[in-house]
C-alpha cells in the first residue's frame, strides 16, 4: 500500500504557510471521558490558532463513541486561542523524516523493541504524530512502513470509522492495550483511533477522527 500511494490536495498546497488540521477526540481524564472538537493552524515558526469546541464530559469508562455524538460539536461555542511563535510545539521537531527506520526510531525508543510495550509505543506514535502534525504523500509512506513493523500487528479488512468513512483496519495488542486504526489505502491517511486498555480501569482510553488536513495562507481561514 505504502508504494502506491496518491496525494491528497492538502499535498498541492504544501507552499502555504500554515498546517490545518480538524481532529474530535474522546479521552479520559482519570475516570471522565473529554470531548474534544479541536481545528489547528500552525505555522513553522510554531505560531498560530486553535478554535475548539467541547461536548459535556462523560462520567464513564465504558463508553463507546458513536456518530450522532458528533452533533453535539457544532452545538457547543468555539473558543479561539491565538499562539505567537513558539507557543504551538510540533510533535516531531524538524522535518518528519521519510526513511521509515529512522522514523521508527524518534517514535519510539529502538532499545525497547524487545519490550512488551514496544508495538504499543510504536503505534501510539504513529497515532501521535498523525494527530498532531500534516504529513506529506512521502512522510505518509514512511508511516505506514513504520506500521508494517510493528510486532504482532493484525489486518481486519475493510473497516469503518464512525464518521462513515471506509477504510481498511489493522489493530495492535500489547500491554493491556489494543489500538485499533482505519486507513485510507488510496492516499494513506489515517482516518481515525481507537485505543482500548484493560487492567483495574479498563475501558476507553481514546478514541481521534481526523476529520480534514491541508494548508492555508492565514491561521483561521477555511480549508
Amino acid at each position: 500500500m505504502a508504494a502506491t500511494l496518491t496525494p491528497t490536495p492538502g499535498d498541492r498546497t504544501a507552499d502555504l504557510p500554515y498546517t490545518y488540521l480538524h481532529t474530535q477526540t474522546w479521552a479520559r481524564a482519570s475516570t471522565t471521558i473529554i470531548r474534544t472538537d479541536l481545528q489547528r493552524w500552525r505555522h513553522d515558526d510554531g505560531s498560530g490558532q486553535e478554535t475548539i469546541r467541547r461536548a459535556p464530559d462523560l462520567p464513564t469508562l465504558k463508553h463507546q463513541p458513536t456518530s450522532d455524538e458528533r452533533n453535539l460539536f457544532h452545538q457547543a461555542p468555539p473558543t479561539s486561542t491565538q499562539h505567537p511563535a513558539g507557543g504551538l510545539h510540533p510533535y516531531l521537531s524538524g522535518t518528519i523524516p521519510t526513511d521509515p527506520t529512522t522514523l521508527a526510531a524518534r517514535l519510539a525508543p529502538p532499545e525497547l523493541a524487545g519490550e512488551p510495550a514496544y508495538p504499543r509505543l510504536l503505534a501510539g506514535g504513529v497515532v501521535s504524530l498523525t494527530t498532531n502534525q500534516y504529513l506529506g504523500q512521502q512522510q505518509r509512506a514512511a508511516a505506514l512502513r513504520v506500521l508494517a513493523t510493528v510486532p504482532g500487528i493484525a489486518y481486519l479488512g475493510a473497516s469503518v470509522d464512525i464518521a462513515g468513512r471506509a477504510g481498511l483496519g489493522f489493530r495492535v495488542t500489547a500491554d493491556g492495550s489494543t489500538t485499533t486504526l482505519f486507513i485510507d489505502p488510496t492516499t494513506g491517511e489515517l482516518l481515525a483511533a481507537q485505543e482500548l486498555i484493560a487492567g483495574s480501569r479498563p475501558g476507553l482510553f481514546s478514541y481521534v477522527l481526523i476529520l480534514d488536513r491541508g494548508h492555508t495562507a492565514e491561521a483561521g481561514a477555511s480549508w
